[in-house]
């Protein structure tokens, strides 16, 4: 998690809101400002902001496989076909893969003299272990007329869901700890939070601005990495520190 500077601003008001004290501006290790001013009506109160950024690989893969195959009769191009395709999706069921995983398409046409028949076989993994295994099979076991492509990596929605609300309470987090570090050079205590607001959150992935091609599996994991980053502005409760003892 990285942190980055973050602008602390604490309202000391007596609880009558009669007098106030003004406080020269404290400036505190890591990029921390501290300032105390006359809030009436507002109470005693420390605002933060505060920032996180979290990274998250890609947790789906899908690897496209295609088999072609031309014969003198459809009947023929077709069962040639299909029994590659029988073999591959043996291949994918035996290593864990759902229905609902694969996909297949086929497409028939004429070149000629010869009837043309083309499938292809979409497998989407979420292990990637058992995605490098079934690659390696269907290239060592097949002919020419399957190619198995490079995998495409993404990452799924729930996945993303996850980094949007980590990377949130990271932030928040953040901002409680440094108002909690706040309170403590002001000899105050850190109360509930009043109000929490995300002002900026943003995602993007490591290949951005990346020139280089990845050769191995895990550069490419690498590459296609999300990083996603939050902004919160928290208001907090500031009380005496006796009161939280009696609290």
């Amino acid at each position: 998690m990285a942190h980055s500077p973050v602008r602390v601003f604490a309202s000391l008001v007596p609880a009558t809101g009669a007098v106030s004290v003004d406080v020269k501006e404290l400036e505190m290790n890591r990029g921390v400002k501290a300032r105390c001013s006359r809030c009436a009506g507002r109470g005693r109160q420390v605002e933060v902001t505060g920032s996180a950024e979290l990274c998250v690989p890609p947790d789906r893969a899908a690897v496209s496989v295609s088999v072609s195959n031309s014969k003198e009769s459809a009947k023929d191009a077709a069962n040639s076909v299909q029994r590659r395709l029988d073999y591959i999706l043996h291949t994918g069921r035996q290593h864990g893969l759902r229905e609902e995983d694969i996909t297949v398409m086929k497409h028939l046409q004429r070149e000629e003299a010869l009837y043309c028949m083309q499938a292809e076989v979409s497998m989407v993994f979420s292990d990637f272990v058992k995605m490098q295994a079934v690659r390696s099979v269907l290239i060592e076991k097949l002919d020419r007329s399957v190619c198995v492509g490079d995998p495409r990596f993404s990452h799924s929605s729930e996945s993303l869901s996850v980094l949007r609300r980590r990377v949130c309470a990271a932030a928040v987090e953040n901002a409680r700890l440094k108002a909690h570090e706040v309170c403590n050079l002001l000899g105050q205590a850190l109360g509930r939070p009043l109000a929490v607001r995300e002002e900026e959150s943003r995602e993007w992935r490591q290949e951005e601005g990346v020139t280089s091609t990845p050769s191995t599996l895990q550069e490419k994991v690498e590459q296609m990495s999300i990083t996603a980053s939050s902004h919160v502005f928290v208001t907090f409760e500031l009380r005496p520190k006796d009161s939280m003892r009696k609290n």
